[in-house]
């Protein structure tokens, strides 16, 4: 087994005092990239921390089998992370036991803890508070959760709030207590598409150099390819080898910031009422229609998407599973029974709204057409 190294330097995070988690013998880097979002967390524990993750200083593995190319492996010892798109840094995650008291390893210097932030909505989970993939804002003191799938408008709608003066919660995950009444955000960085940028407007700092550059160099290889990618050059080796690399540079169009930074602050990390409920989808046609909804479906929806987004945590629990055959997690093979149990009780008193757009929406559009939500004498049918 892994030789335990002497360890005595430790930092707590205390969310919502529910989920503790501790870092024990960081870096100070560690601590740096941790506290970007989870400071204002940072609490000594009075209980056991809920989630551990120790630091190694050049830690070395031995006798390691992998599982993929280069992206995961194992040996005696557990199941280890070995790049996850951020960081080469190896993390060793224990899948058994996600969603009770969970100890990760992680190599001193990792810039990002792979699934660190499932790891933690699975124990809100596991302590029945529902992780739901959404956004959500706090508008003329209503509390609403905006769901939908993946590039469905959930951010759209967040930003067109914010303009307004609205309050974020969330973005990502949110989680709602199982009666339904509260919600509160997990931090995570809010993601910003490059053409969503001269619709936020003063919400956004300026973009640095590097960006600028980076955006302007992918715009000059999608005019290039454009250009050449006809006639006889479109059979060219480099042509093709754009068409297959552009959709991965396009991926790299956006800028990714703390909740503070691109909201001034106005950030709600405390539980908030939960009033509201709104599930946003785009059409084929140009007009925006905003009707109240069957909450009798969203449930389904939102638990079809919920464990859409786990698709890249359970990737690496199957190599997990495939690794150690005789061991799996009873919690992680029951994730959506639990929220089929939970969610439907949990949003039975919460008005549900449906709103249809076209994509790209303006967001001055957006907000004119859903702020009747919010008024007293809303309408809508």
């Amino acid at each position: 087994m892994e030789e335990i190294i002497s360890e005595n330097r430790t930092i707590d995070y205390d969310l919502y005092g529910i989920v503790g988690i501790r870092l024990v013998n960081p870096a100070e880097n560690d601590i740096k990239n941790i506290s970007r979002l989870y400071n204002r967390f940072r609490s000594e524990l009075n209980r056991e921390p809920d989630i551990i993750i120790h630091f190694r200083k050049d830690w070395q593995l031995g006798g390691i089998s992998y599982i993929g190319v280069g992206e995961a492996g194992f040996n005696d010892d557990g199941f280890y992370i070995l790049s996850n798109g951020r960081s080469s840094l190896k993390a060793k995650i224990p899948f058994e036991q996600i969603g009770d008291k969970c100890e990760l390893v992680c190599e001193q210097g990792i810039e990002e803890i792979p699934l660190l932030n499932r790891i933690i909505s699975l124990t809100f989970l596991k302590k029945k508070y529902l992780p739901i993939h959404a956004s959500a804002f706090l508008f003329n003191d209503i509390g609403t959760l905006v769901i939908g799938w993946s590039k469905g408008g959930k951010s759209e709608s967040l930003f067109s709030f914010m303009k307004k003066g609205a309050r974020f919660v969330g973005d990502e995950t949110v989680i709602i207590s199982s009666d339904g009444k509260k919600m509160f955000g997990i931090p995570v960085p809010v993601s910003v598409w490059e053409w969503q940028l001269p619709e936020i407007g003063e919400l956004i700092p300026p973009l640095d150099i590097t960006k600028k550059i980076l955006f302007a160099t992918i715009h000059f290889i999608d005019n290039i390819y454009k250009a050449f990618n006809k006639g006889f050059l479109k059979n060219n080796s480099i042509i093709k080898l754009m068409g297959k690399a552009l959709p991965v540079f396009k991926k790299l169009l956006n800028v990714r910031l703390e909740p503070e930074v691109i909201f001034n602050g106005k950030v709600q990390w405390a539980p908030t009422n939960l009033n509201k409920l709104v599930i946003i989808m785009s059409h084929n046609k140009d007009d925006i229609k905003v009707t109240k909804y069957n909450k009798n479906d969203v449930a389904d929806m939102m638990i079809t998407s919920n464990l859409y987004e786990l698709d890249y945590f359970y990737n690496f629990y199957s190599k997990f599973k495939f690794a150690f055959p005789d061991v799996k997690n009873d919690f992680l093979e029951n994730v959506g029974k639990i929220y089929n149990n939970l969610l439907p009780s949990a949003i039975s008193g919460i008005d549900v709204y449906k709103v249809l757009h076209a994509y790209p929406v303006s967001f001055e559009k957006l907000f004119n057409a859903m702020e009747p939500i919010f008024s007293d004498k809303n309408k809508i049918n």
